[in-house]
């Protein structure tokens, strides 16, 4: 006999809400941002790609809901090390993840930009003037305290499922093999986990969860099934929509339309109409994800502030009760990135940062005891592992983003302590 709902459950995500939120955080602009990256480094074996970058996010997300369980609270990475007074390997964790987070935002104002700017042609300045546009719409609701996710999600989320799986299961019928190695140089091992490291950002929507544990109903119950199997169906889904969208269009036209090929896939299946409903469901994606992620990261810049590992400037909330400061200083950051960078870039930098971040939880749900050891700790291997990969394939193919992520890695570890010291992170009681 089942007890009524208390009073302090009412309003609470149920378990639809808490699955969707997570589909919605991953799928949101991953595969519409990574399907040509990941061709274009692993050929036809892209879609193990998908399959290797997702038990490393199935992993990962394991020793989340572990250490949330553990400790009683979300709050991420940031969070669980100060649980165990790592206080600095918290604050520089937590400049790496918000830097990952602001990568990830450009990367979907700059998908949301490609995707219009492919039906709407009014030139080569469309994409970059419509990423920018949309930063700063999120920005406004954001500010106005219209961040969080609705009921609408639920019905958005099943949307782009879909979308995708029609797109997908139309490829896959015409079954053509050979398209899958078109155009590339055939593939191997070894590049399949180059493209399961250079994608990886498509898989950390779920982590968004980490700062909603509070608004969770039953989070101990709720949260690991929502979680785990939310990872699993996203995995299903970009491992049928890498062989289906390639088997319609080729391995070719993908890398060589990989802003918008899933746009190019939708046209070749229906015509205009496909065309049309993919651009939707691509713009609606990139747009939820951009808010949801912009209202999370502004949330985890204001913790971090409050816990003085930021500057006390961002320790502030408007009438909205809204940190304000953090985010029209991150959507900007993104809007920087979103104008002056490319899909490739922007997609590594930010797999990186989420790689670098995941392979410290895994080792820190290891030595807590959070779950299973040796679970956690072969997670905590693999994201190292898959890391290196990514190091490796920047430092020959795209050295000017390793030097940045450095630059970004120790400024979190080794100016970070100086700059604190300098500046005010006491904050008084702020004016709301």
């Amino acid at each position: 006999m089942h007890a009524a709902m208390s009073d302090s459950e009412q309003g609470k995500l149920s378990f639809q809400a808490t699955w969707a939120m997570a589909v919605g955080g991953m799928v949101g602009g991953g595969i519409f941002s990574t399907l040509g990256v990941v061709i274009e480094v692993a050929g036809p074996l892209a879609w193990l790609s998908f399959v290797v970058a997702g038990l490393v996010a199935l992993v990962s997300g394991y020793s989340y809901v572990k250490l949330a369980e553990s400790y009683g609270e979300g709050g991420g990475a940031f969070t669980f090390l100060r649980e165990v007074h790592a206080n600095s390997m918290a604050g520089a964790t937590s400049w790496v993840l918000i830097v990952g987070y602001v990568l990830t935002n450009a990367v979907y104002a700059f998908t949301f930009g490609e995707y219009l700017g492919h039906v709407f042609d009014f030139g080569p300045w469309m994409p970059r003037v419509a990423a920018l546009a949309i930063l700063g719409v999120f920005i406004v609701l954001n500010l106005r305290g219209a961040g969080e996710a609705g009921g609408v999600e639920i019905f958005l989320v099943w949307f782009k499922l879909a979308v995708l799986l029609g797109l997908a299961t139309f490829g896959l019928m015409q079954w053509d093999v050979a398209a899958l190695s078109r155009g590339t140089d055939g593939g191997s091992y070894t590049s399949a986990l180059f493209g399961a490291a250079t994608i990886f950002m498509a898989y950390e929507g779920f982590q968004l969860l980490a700062y909603d544990y509070d608004d969770i109903r039953d989070p101990n119950r709720t949260l690991p099934r929502a979680t785990l199997s939310a990872i699993v169906v996203v995995i299903a889904v970009y491992v049928a929509v890498a062989l289906g969208v390639a088997m319609l269009i080729g391995a070719d036209k993908i890398i060589a339309e990989k802003e918008v090929s899933l746009s190019i896939a939708g046209e070749q299946a229906f015509g205009m109409t496909g065309l049309v409903i993919v651009t939707i469901a691509a713009a609606f994606s990139t747009g939820s994800a951009i808010n949801s992620t912009l209202f999370a990261t502004a949330r985890l810049a204001h913790l971090v502030a409050q816990n003085q590992e930021l500057p006390a400037v961002l320790d502030h909330r408007n009438r909205a009760n809204v940190p304000d400061r953090a985010v029209i200083g991150l959507g900007l950051a993104s809007a920087v990135l979103a104008t002056f960078g490319t899909l490739s870039s922007l997609v590594e930098a930010a797999s990186l940062a989420f790689l670098v971040t995941f392979a410290v939880v895994n080792g820190l749900a290891c030595y807590r005891g959070a779950g299973v050891r040796l679970l956690t700790g072969l997670g905590c291997v693999a994201a190292s592992i898959t890391a290196g990969a990514l190091v490796v394939r920047l430092y020959f193919n795209n050295v000017a983003s390793l030097v940045c992520f450095a630059i970004v890695v120790l400024v979190a570890w080794f100016v970070r302590p100086w700059l604190l010291k300098h500046v005010q992170t006491e904050s008084p009681s702020q004016e709301k």
